[in-house]
């Protein structure tokens, strides 16, 4: 296990280096840079479901281990814990100007993603020791079902 850890953790480490030119022009906001931007009522929305709380789920042990984080936190960074909304749309620096975010050909020309099952799954698999299956469908109708609490 500590070995596996070990060429995890390298490989990822290596990985990041050497694509670090590709994503240095590529920003992550947060969370609530969206909500102050434009985005209020899917941030109150989000922040009452388990991506929102995904870090906290992790045991302090689990913390450290590059196989768990990579799923409870957005951008590979722990200063944006959770599955903020950039975890599955993108870093915002690439489409987050009110210009192009009032249409949505040029939000995703700029790189804003919509998920697809492909992107879920990354996550959503059996590699989770907590997985129990997944229904894409079904997880795209409680998203999009999801009210604000209050």
């Amino acid at each position: 296990m500590k070995v596996r850890f070990i060429l995890g953790f390298s490989f990822l480490f290596l990985l990041a280096f050497a694509l670090q030119p590709a994503f240095a022009q590529h920003t992550y906001l947060g969370a609530e840079k969206c909500a102050k931007m434009c985005h209020k009522i899917q941030f109150t929305s989000w922040s009452n479901t388990k991506h929102a709380k995904a870090w906290d789920a992790l045991k302090p042990a689990d913390q450290a281990n590059a196989e768990c984080v990579g799923c409870h936190v957005t951008g590979g960074k722990k200063e944006l814990p959770g599955v903020q909304c950039e975890a599955c749309h993108g870093p915002g620096s690439d489409y987050n100007k009110l210009g192009i975010m009032k249409d949505l050909a040029k939000a995703k020309a700029a790189g804003l993603n919509i998920p697809t099952e492909k992107d879920c799954v990354v996550c959503h698999n059996k590699k989770s020791p907590t997985f129990k299956g997944f229904n894409f469908a079904e997880a795209v109708k409680k998203v999009h079902d999801h009210k604000p609490k209050g």
